[in-house]
């Protein structure tokens, strides 16, 4: 099913959406994304239902044919510092700022945001395999946070990231069980099961 661009089509509208929320490490990432209008392409949908390598194409196309896009982020001190739900939005929040065009509506994947300026904005549910400029942003920061998490298991080689793209696994865990936690680990997360901290 090809996915409307927007759900505002007389406006600017950027679709926003973040990836790694749930990870034990690295940034939380975000992205915002302008489609032209009426922009339609068949692998358009949320980044989790694509392969690896047909996220890679969609990101070329996305970042090629978009009106405007970015990418911001926010370290792993810093969501230690105010939480991960307020990271994920200020991550949306640079995206937005980081924009060339300013947007006059923003649409957002899932049912919380923070207003971002004066300009409105709607949450949406599922927001990723709805609506086009959503899904776009989805690709984009899942990419780029695929991107960053793979340079850092070069740096930090012992948590299997490459793999496990820092999500909780049991072999990330029993890692961080063996070596500790490195600077990227998020430590207000829990990064060993109870079991293994009593």
């Amino acid at each position: 099913m090809l996915l409307p661009d927007s759900l505002h089509p007389g406006l600017h509208e950027a679709g926003c959406d973040e990836a790694g929320r749930g990870c034990l490490a690295g940034p939380v990432f975000a992205a915002a994304v302008i489609l032209p209008k009426g922009f339609t392409h068949p692998w358009l949908n949320d980044s989790k239902a694509l392969t690896e390598h047909r996220r890679e194409q969609m990101r070329e196309i996305i970042e090629r044919e978009a009106v405007a896009w970015a990418v911001a982020s926010v370290d792993a001190a810093e969501i230690d510092r105010i939480n991960i739900l307020k990271a994920s939005i200020l991550a949306m929040h640079r995206a937005l700022d980081a924009l060339t065009l300013r947007p006059q509506f923003v649409v957002v994947d899932g049912n919380q945001f923070t207003a971002w300026s004066d300009v409105p904005h709607q949450t949406v549910v599922k927001g990723d395999a709805k609506v086009g400029n959503i899904a776009a942003a989805s690709i984009l920061a899942k990419t780029h946070r695929d991107e960053f998490i793979r340079q850092a298991a070069l740096q930090y080689p012992h948590y299997g990231w490459e793999s496990n793209k820092a999500y909780p696994t049991a072999a990330h865990r029993a890692a961080i069980a063996a070596h500790g936690p490195c600077p990227l680990h998020r430590l207000t997360f829990r990064l060993l099961p109870a079991s293994a901290t009593d």
